[in-house]
């Protein structure tokens, strides 16, 4: 299929409209077999539940042109288990998982046109989502949901390279304590806004969350898991049942274990171990890994070796990994790629 006329090349991280996405509805306790629409508007009620009372979650991945040729998406198994998680926890129907990836199959090959070709360092970034439809003004979960999905070419997350970033330790919590914030659910973004826009107006790239309950451990940023590497090399990730599952995060783990034969640790990190970690990084969709060169603590910096020009030597060799695996240039675990075409 001939490419769409876009300069990849300078592609930003923004939403461009392509032309199909995928649309189900759930009515009288079940999926419609769903497909692909050319209309990218949403029409619901005034009332609908998803504008009451923020009945929605959502998922991202990405599509890739690899190395060969080929259109493939990382791991999507991995979204559509996780979107399940969500709806369960915010009393949504789940999406059967044949249902979720048939439908990034179908809308992937519908816009492949939009994946950006292989060296332009751009991706098709999809949004799968799903939200409470029909009317409701009394507190209580709809009964009608429609789940869509949609994509748009983005370009990399790092513009000009990447720079180390400067987070604080934010005062404001993310999350309640046994609360939603281990589901990727549209509310906790919601919630994270105000504080990301107090940080970038003071001069910061982002927030650092402490757990809720103690303040005293560390646990995520407003849309991506921490990843640490203490001075000894080792690779170690905040355990907390208040965090998104980062799949992202995981695929870095098994990298670092396999790959890399690094030992890797899972556990509690507490604020005052910040000083004597040698890396830092943000894991997420958009980057892959976003380094840290500095944590501010309400005006105590702390300047992590690894520094504010470039990524850690860990942390980049993680990088270069994942994303190696991505693009077809290193042969990937059994499962990780679904060919698209």
């Amino acid at each position: 299929m001939e490419k769409k006329n876009i300069d990849w090349a300078n592609l930003g991280f923004s939403y461009m409209q392509t032309d199909k996405r995928y649309v189900a509805n759930y009515t009288d306790g079940k999926w419609d077999e769903g497909g692909l629409v050319d209309d990218g508007m949403i029409t619901m009620s005034e009332c609908a539940c998803v504008l009451q009372y923020a009945q929605t979650a959502f998922e991202g991945l990405k599509a890739y042109t690899t190395e060969d040729g080929r259109i493939v998406t990382f791991r999507p198994d991995m979204n559509a288990e996780r979107m399940q998680g969500s709806c369960r926890g915010l009393c949504m129907p789940e999406l059967p998982k044949e249902q979720f990836l048939d439908a990034l199959d179908q809308l992937v090959s519908a816009n492949a046109a939009y994946v950006p070709p292989y060296g332009s360092g751009a991706t098709l970034y999809v949004r799968p989502f799903m939200f409470g439809i029909n009317s409701v003004i009394g507190v209580k979960p709809a009964d009608d949901f429609q789940f869509r999905m949609f994509c748009t070419p983005v370009g990399p997350y790092f513009k000009g390279g990447v720079k180390p970033l400067t987070i604080r330790v934010s005062d404001v919590d993310r999350a309640a304590p046994h609360g939603t914030g281990n589901i990727k659910a549209g509310l906790n973004y919601a919630m994270s806004l105000k504080n990301i826009t107090d940080a970038h107006q003071k001069g910061f790239d982002e927030n650092m969350y402490l757990d809720p309950q103690t303040r005293t451990k560390v646990e995520e940023t407003g849309g991506a898991n921490f990843l640490f590497v203490t001075k000894d090399g080792k690779v170690v990730t905040p355990k907390s049942d208040s965090i998104l599952p980062s799949i992202t995060r995981r695929s870095l783990v098994h990298v670092a274990k396999e790959y890399l034969g690094l030992e890797v640790e899972e556990r509690e990190i507490y604020k005052t171990e910040l000083k004597d970690m040698a890396e830092a990084g943000l894991c997420g969709t958009a980057a892959v890994i976003s380094p840290v060169g500095k944590i501010v603590d309400h005006g105590e910096e702390i300047l992590l070796p690894s520094g504010m020009n470039d990524m850690g030597p860990v942390t980049k060799k993680l990088y270069e990994t994942l994303t190696g695996i991505q693009q077809g240039k290193i042969e990937a675990p059994e499962g990780w790629i679904r060919v698209i075409a």
